[in-house]
């Protein structure tokens, strides 16, 4: 039976005793709230920390709540609070898509929006959904606060901009008028990782496309946002020519590696069909939302 390497632990009792004790711990300590991504790679030495601080008791970090302009999810909320949220259901139905294919319902009663988007693995659904929602993540350390969007929030592999001192501890997502958004995933078997994943937001005024949010996941190293695709939907009236033109440029910048689960060329093609048919299911969320 494989365990993990000896560690020291602590159970945090308050958001900035977890951040002070990672200041004084420094770089060989580590934050586990459901463990579901941690624990495994503890058990196979594939990461030894020295000392894990459990913040499971910080209540303060779990909540979903509606602003004037965005809606503020604290970095505990459980994936299955997520899926269960009318408010997001209302606001972003991306959100419940994307949970009702995560895992089994075990893993959602404990794993958090925070760790998900921590773990920084590229086939992990939410990130592609706060990708495409045009996301802001808000860390916290030792001299405060500091918000960055998706865009700057993976800068490699399984590796963040959360400092090592550092916590995740909420994630903002903006309110728009004539919003809709939608998620497509690809997997072996339910609840697994994805063979391919787009998520997409798009934002309709006046008929046209004012904005657009496309992120593919399990398609490259890190989720990855389509930025061109985007560019070439906006200022433009919503058709399936114009979702087939977005859904060949992300297939043109995703970067799949073959492996079990298929060779290069089918994950392109996956890339393409998927990312028209979020785009189609968004936007006719948007055009109702509009109406």
């Amino acid at each position: 039976m494989q365990t993990p390497a000896p560690f020291e632990y602590e159970r945090a009792t308050s958001v900035d005793g977890a951040i002070a004790t990672l200041a004084e711990r420094g770089p060989e300590a580590r934050l586990i709230a459901g463990g579901h991504s941690l624990l495994p790679m503890m058990k196979l030495r594939l990461a030894n920390p020295e000392f894990l601080i459990d913040i499971n008791d910080l209540d303060e970090l779990s909540y979903i709540d509606e602003r004037i302009t965005e809606i503020r999810i604290g970095a505990l909320t459980r994936h299955s609070e997520l899926l269960e949220s009318e408010l997001l259901a209302r606001r972003a139905p991306v959100f419940r898509e994307a949970e009702e294919v995560i895992a089994d319902p075990v893993v959602r009663n404990r794993g958090t929006i925070g760790g998900s988007l921590c773990q920084a693995d590229a086939a992990e659904d939410l990130s592609a959904v706060c990708a495409a929602l045009k996301a802001q993540v808000v860390m916290r350390g030792p001299s405060g606060e500091r918000i960055t969007g998706m865009d700057g929030f993976y800068i490699g592999p399984f590796t963040t901009a959360v400092g090592a001192d550092e916590m995740l501890t909420e994630i903002r997502i903006p309110i728009r008028a004539g919003a809709g958004s939608a998620h497509e995933k690809v997997e072996r078997r339910a609840g697994d990782f994805a063979i391919a994943a787009v998520s997409a937001g798009v934002w309709i005024e006046g008929g046209t496309i004012a904005d657009a949010g496309i992120a593919l996941g399990a398609l490259g190293p890190t989720t990855i946002i389509a930025s061109r695709a985007e560019e070439a939907l906006k200022g433009k009236a919503p058709s399936e020519e114009l979702f087939a033109r977005a859904g060949e440029i992300a297939s043109e910048d995703c970067a799949p590696v073959a492996d079990g689960r298929g060779p290069v060329d089918y994950k392109r093609h996956l890339a393409n069909v998927l990312t028209v048919r979020a785009l189609r299911r968004a936007t006719a969320r948007a055009l109702q939302q509009e109406a």
